[in-house]
């Protein structure tokens, strides 16, 4: 594998190729698992997958700036353990089976309003899911503009189970999930809506341990390769779990971003939670 790595970065070096991704190994498998623990006794059924690849990639901007990262990623998950973000799946005309770092159709399928920042700036913007294990399965169906979703979880103490479905056109999307995982409910409307530039998207959230609903709302502007974005939101407290009482604080932030061609962007943001310092970042992010 090293010496396949080696040719293929010394070939792209010598062509001059301006960008290459050069997959080496891959393997992945999916299942479910009954394992005894360490006394013996037999656990009940838990999902099981890991995913194991190498890969390189390069970018370079429009001005001839060089870019790139390489890296070997080994991942695996059991029931209620961390998969560390890795993906096993099976698709067919009878739609497709995710497992491993999954299992909220709700996640999947309504998602978040805009951020802001190269790394989220904690993602003020967001309004949380509920507490759900790493490891699960996922299943989707699409027929044509609309998709289907479900899922489900597992962890020590709660089961986790979620549905979704969502319709999407170029112009605007609508999108509702429902989330359960024993200790509450939580419904998820999410809605977006593409004119003139601008991209408008707003979210309602109503959770069975909150006193009120949860909202938020975004606004993104791109021209000539330059973008702005804006959020506001109204959400429980970053640093506060579910809890029978309403912990719910203001959220705003702007930000900007420049596409530098090539797959790279510089990206900056101001965000802010009430009772909490302004943070702000500016980085440079990089897609290959």
């Amino acid at each position: 594998m090293k010496k396949i790595l080696l040719a293929t970065t010394l070939i792209a070096a010598s062509t001059g190729y301006a960008a290459a991704e050069v997959t080496v190994s891959g393997a992945a498998r999916m299942g479910v698992v009954m394992h005894n623990d360490l006394d013996g006794l037999s656990t009940d059924a838990q999902f099981s997958s890991r995913v194991r690849i190498i890969f390189t990639a390069t970018g370079e901007t429009d001005n001839g700036l060089s870019f790139g990262a390489s890296v070997r990623n080994d991942q695996s998950g059991v029931g209620n353990t961390a998969n560390g973000d890795s993906t096993v799946y099976l698709s067919g005309a009878f739609g497709k089976v995710t497992m491993g770092d999954t299992g909220n159709a709700a996640d999947a399928l309504v998602g978040q309003v805009s951020g802001v920042g190269y790394t989220g700036l904690g993602d003020l913007n967001e309004i949380a899911w509920l507490s759900k294990s790493t490891t699960g399965v996922m299943y989707e169906y699409s027929a044509g503009a609309v998709t289907f979703g479900l899922g489900a979880g597992q962890t020590n103490t709660n089961d986790f189970v979620s549905a979704a479905v969502k319709y999407s056109t170029d112009a605007y999307s609508v999108a509702l999930g429902y989330e359960s995982n024993d200790a509450a409910d939580q419904l998820s409307l999410l809605g977006s809506a593409t004119f003139s530039g601008a991209t408008v998207k707003a979210k309602i959230v109503d959770n069975s341990e909150l006193v009120d609903l949860e909202y938020a709302l975004s606004v993104d502007y791109t021209m000539n390769g330059i973008g702005l974005t804006a959020f506001y939101a109204d959400a429980l407290n970053t640093t506060a779990g579910h809890v029978n009482e309403d912990l719910q604080t203001t959220r705003y932030g702007i930000g900007a971003s420049y596409d530098l061609g090539g797959g790279a962007s510089v990206l900056g943001g101001i965000a802010r939670e009430e009772g909490t310092d302004t943070v702000a970042e500016v980085g440079v992010t990089m897609s290959f």
